[in-house]
């Protein structure tokens, strides 16, 4: 499982780090567009991403303007939404615009932070990523 943790709060992204690295290279962005930029590369080199868990509110590009291009990247190279990243949207915002607008934008979870492992791991097995 490669992932791409998108996180501008560096411990935020250290935990994320630490937990995934375990199933596979976690890699680090530091905002929404730099993570566009992750995509589009690990996209033209055949290798793309299979989980993303993206920030809510950063610098530069926030986590769901960052999803939607993603997700157009994405589909530019053919793939269906099923055959995309899985992407968990991670914020301290628990309030329901926010949570229907990462829906909107076609994340597959979402989580509030802190994090919590045990609901992470749920995620990822229901994802079929681990046992």
């Amino acid at each position: 499982m490669k992932t791409l943790i998108v996180e501008d709060d560096f411990t935020c992204g250290l935990l994320l780090q630490e937990i995934l690295k375990k199933y596979g290279p976690a890699h680090l962005a530091v905002n929404g567009r730099d993570a566009v930029e992750a995509v589009r590369v690990g996209l033209a080199a055949g290798e793309p991403y299979n989980l993303i868990t993206m920030d809510v509110m950063m610098p530069e590009m926030d986590g769901q303007t960052a999803l939607k291009e993603i997700r157009r990247l994405e589909e530019e190279r053919g793939m269906a939404a099923v055959e995309g990243a899985k992407v968990i949207m991670t914020t301290t915002m628990d309030d329901s615009k926010n949570i229907l607008g990462a829906f909107k934008s076609m994340c597959d979870a979402y989580l509030i932070k802190p994090v919590d492992k045990t609901k992470l791991l749920v995620h990822l097995k229901g994802f079929g990523f681990i046992e």
